[in-house]
């Protein structure tokens, strides 16, 4: 019984030609739709297992396609990219289309609000109107998990004029020394040791000078979009916002019972009876240990009080150092920060050294001059905060670092040894 064509598939009679012929008994197990032409030899008919439906019903021409003997394949699609972490906005209009980067804006700017940072004023013909910028990164912690998506709007203090709105800018650090002191100490007599991290630290600075800024990019007030932020509070960005911190944590301080160690002034020393505590200031990061846990928990109370901060409990990873204490002891590792600066030279990779430094010879001012100065000064100085926990290339590195002033290629070729020593001494610490 010959099978009539469908009616409602239109047939081009310029181009297909009548068969003389149709088959009598199509075969039940293909998936051929009803065609107006058959080909003269038509391919093997593939198994019903292998076998799928023809997706283009309506085509009527004689060409033998995949699609018709069923061996068509699905177009397979890879997913390119399968982290979760949003990457860091380049701008804040890129940022408010992100969820997790707007709520990160948001948490920043209601701080500031909360804090009186400034008050909107008009703005004055004659002043120097300081720009605001949005900065984003990304906060992780020690295993390279991300901890938080972090926003912060800072003041372009390159745009601020001396003598105007900014006059002193040196603010202390705590030295390296006293750290390493300090954690012996406290292992040696077996106190606990907490980190603190002050939230918006800067914020909590009173300025001295009269510092205008613009309003915050994205946060433009709509009822006086002309006026301009007349700050109360330091801010990230100013030159002087580490000076204005620091004065006002030291003055606080001192006025609940600590004193400044003669040695360091970012050592804070606080005796009650027969109970002492000691406390580390390193801009908004404070390591606190205690002669007791009772001791220590009532000192964070009181900063607590008049600070906005954290208790991150015992110390664990401080300034990029990772820090892991047992019964045994103590160990200060910088690792990561280690791979980080090789990735930064382009040396991840490269073949270890045994030895830091060439004992048969020694470096002069001889030599070529480097093509690139500024990535010589970069790696020396970020070797410099490397022998923290690494005192092995203490003498290494101050060998480098007496030539960063002009850098010649004998001097560049001894850094690049301190650095493949490095690789292959990554898990050394103190």
């Amino acid at each position: 019984m010959k099978q009539d064509p469908p009616t409602n598939q239109p047939t081009n009679h310029s181009t297909l030609q009548p068969t003389p012929s149709a088959p009598t008994n199509p075969t039940p197990t293909t998936n051929l739709p009803p065609t107006n032409s058959i080909p003269p030899t038509p391919p093997p008919v593939p198994s019903p297992a292998t076998t799928q439906p023809n997706r283009n019903p309506a085509s009527t021409h004689s060409m033998v396609t995949r699609y018709r003997v069923g061996t068509n394949r699905p177009t397979q699609r890879y997913t390119l990219s399968v982290s979760t972490i949003s990457p860091i906005p380049k701008s804040y209009n890129h940022a408010f289309q992100d969820p997790h980067w707007y709520r990160a804006m948001l948490d920043e700017y209601n701080a500031l609000i909360k804090n009186n940072t400034w008050i909107l004023v008009p703005r004055p013909s004659d002043a120097n109107i300081v720009r605001s910028l949005w900065l984003f990164r990304h906060k992780y912690n020690a295993d390279g998990t991300l901890n938080r998506y972090k926003a912060r709007l800072v003041a372009n203090g390159s745009t601020q004029l001396t003598g105007i709105d900014v006059d002193e800018t040196f603010s202390p650090v705590v030295k390296p020394a006293t750290i390493r002191t300090v954690l012996s100490l406290a292992l040696s007599r077996h106190w606990p040791v907490h980190q603190l991290d002050v939230k918006n630290a800067f914020l909590h600075g009173s300025l001295s000078e009269t510092v205008y800024m613009q309003q915050p990019p994205g946060f433009r007030d709509s009822q006086h979009p002309d006026h301009v932020c007349l700050l109360q509070r330091s801010l990230y960005g100013l030159k002087q916002a580490p000076r204005a911190w620091f004065q006002r944590f030291a003055a606080y301080a001192a006025r609940v019972g600590f004193i400044h160690s003669r040695c360091d002034t970012s050592l804070f020393i606080y005796r009650r009876g027969s109970d002492t505590a000691y406390l580390l200031l390193y801009v908004d990061d404070i390591i606190l240990t205690a002669s007791s846990t009772a001791f220590l928990q009532s000192i964070i109370a009181t900063l607590h009080a008049e600070f906005s901060m954290t208790d991150l409990g015992p110390l664990n990873y401080f300034l990029g150092i990772s820090v892991t204490r047992n019964t045994s002891g103590m160990f200060l590792s910088q690792q990561k920060y280690a791979s980080e600066l090789l990735e930064r030279a382009g040396m991840l990779t490269c073949n270890p050294c045994r030895t830091p430094v060439d004992t048969d010879s020694k470096l002069s001012a001889d030599g070529d001059p480097v093509s690139d100065p500024t990535l010589y000064r970069s790696l020396a100085g970020a070797l410099q905060y490397l022998t923290f926990t690494r005192p092995d290339i203490s003498y290494a590195v101050q060998q480098v670092c007496l030539y960063m002033h002009d850098p010649r290629e004998p001097h560049f070729s001894a850094l690049k040894r301190i650095l493949r020593y490095i690789r292959g001494t990554m898990p050394y610490g103190l």
